[in-house]
């Protein structure tokens, strides 16, 4: 294993930690616990939780907050995900190679168990477990707000379902994905800007990278879908062909999608050497996208 896989294990096995004992802190009379820890805890590599504690590292922070707001962000990862699994929207009966949510229980426990992950992401946040002044919080519970709503996020999953079957522009694609994945990357860069207090231009360029993170990650994504076979990645592949999704993969082609990631990546890097050494595992996050299989 890498040096950089077992940073990341430890991350993941950290954030997992923390999340665990909070759900033991939750009414035990809920029938959502169960759902919603089956969504959470599904076996994913928590790499978001990696982008929030490596971009940390550049400044130093104390590492128990970044496990805590990196829980945070897995909470509504995985609420995304759950949703996103849905009948109405994908349809994958499948994810990580279990039963989706919606496949494992029914489908409106997932609709509940994805909105109670969601919301206790906030309960986080606001909590006595994060050591922040309360006008910090509120930034990072506004700022999380406007990533993943309307906006952002949501914004940006109803643009991919509406793009279906369509003719759409690169600029147009990549407006969507920027939205539906790149912004809550976006917020695991952004949140530390918060937490530093760093000035406006400081904390821009911070989510700028995260935005672009998430593109990257979300173009590896694309291009794993149209290569690899389902039993490898634990869920449906060559899905999003069939599903007419608009994807640069389709728009542009395999070989052309590589290039597009590949020079992405540098403009990442560029981004992120102007930080210094303290960057380095940063660096290693993006160059680890692109070991991914395609």
């Amino acid at each position: 294993m890498s040096v950089f896989s077992t940073k990341l294990n430890t991350i993941a096995n950290n954030t997992n930690s923390y999340l665990k004992n909070f759900f033991l802190r939750q009414k035990k009379n809920s029938y959502l616990l169960r759902p919603m820890k089956y969504g959470v805890f599904s076996g994913g590599k928590r790499f978001r939780s990696a982008i929030a504690v490596n971009t940390g590292k550049i400044y130093n922070i104390d590492y128990k907050k970044l496990i805590i707001v990196s829980s945070a962000i897995e909470c509504v990862h995985s609420y995304s995900l759950i949703h996103d699994d849905l009948p109405s929207m994908d349809n994958d009966k499948l994810r990580r190679g279990k039963p989706s949510v919606h496949k494992k229980f029914n489908e409106f426990t997932a609709i509940l168990a994805g909105n109670s992950l969601l919301t206790l992401a906030f309960e986080i946040l606001c909590g006595k477990d994060l050591q922040l002044s309360k006008n910090y919080k509120n930034e990072l519970i506004t700022t999380l707000s406007m990533c993943i709503g309307h906006s952002g996020l949501a914004g940006g999953q109803y643009s991919d379902l509406t793009f279906e079957n369509k003719s759409i522009s690169k600029k147009n694609i990549i407006n969507m994905q920027k939205k539906k994945t790149g912004e809550l990357f976006g917020f695991c860069c952004e949140s530390i800007a918060i937490i530093e207090g760093v000035n406006s231009t400081k904390r821009k360029h911070l989510k700028e990278i995260g935005i672009n993170i998430g593109l990257l990650f979300q173009t590896a994504d694309d291009l794993i879908d149209h290569k690899e076979d389902s039993s490898l990645v634990g869920k449906s592949t060559k899905s999003y062909k069939k599903k007419g999704k608009a994807t640069l993969v389709n728009l542009l082609g395999y070989e052309e999608t590589i290039n597009f990631a590949i020079n992405l990546k540098k403009k990442i890097d560029q981004q992120i050497k102007k930080y210094g050494n303290k960057a380095n595992d940063l660096l290693d996050s993006i160059e680890f996208i692109l070991k991914r299989k395609f």
